[in-house]
């Protein structure tokens, strides 16, 4: 199958492509890319720490939250958890000062339970409880902190509002 031009013009790239490719910007991917390398492991510590920190303390708070996935065979910055009988939609909008989802970025604008999480054995029930939390570059320590109180503050009062507030499964 010959692929179709999204934009005609140019013929470059044997006409799949039109227009010059911008030097500035190949060279500043270059250098992300050598910063990014040099980094690497220094920054995959710091994600760690932070991921972690986050994972104890919402642990320590939340009681019904279930990692998802391998403790520590995972990337560093990311993080997904099912708040027990909490809808995902809910949490989300009782935490409207953090950036959180229910899947990846490829999903974000699908309402099904997580494919993921569905592969990894979890009823849809239990996926629609899912939160994924995604740690950066510029990730602070004060930022971990802010997200662990609105998501510890939120799970908290929709299960008060629900009747919930005893509820009593273990944490993780």
């Amino acid at each position: 199958m010959r692929l179709v031009p999204l934009i005609d013009g140019g013929g470059q790239e044997r006409g799949l492509r039109s227009g010059t490719l911008p030097t500035p910007l190949c060279v500043g991917i270059g250098r992300a890319a050598a910063i990014a390398a040099a980094e690497m492991k220094e920054e995959a510590v710091r994600l760690r720490g932070l991921r972690d920190r986050l994972s104890i303390g919402l642990a320590r708070r939340v009681r019904g939250l279930r990692l998802n996935g391998d403790a520590e065979r995972r990337l560093p910055g990311s993080l997904n958890f099912c708040f027990t009988g909490i809808p995902a939609l809910s949490l989300i909008e009782a935490c409207p000062g953090i950036a959180i989802s229910t899947g990846s970025a490829c999903t974000s604008a699908s309402v099904e339970p997580s494919y993921v999480l569905r592969a990894l054995g979890l009823s849809d029930e239990d996926a629609n409880t899912g939160i994924r939390i995604g740690l950066g570059r510029f990730t602070t320590s004060e930022e971990i902190d802010f997200a662990l109180d609105t998501l510890a503050d939120g799970a908290t009062r929709l299960r008060a509002e629900t009747g919930m507030a005893r509820w009593g499964s273990t944490p993780i």
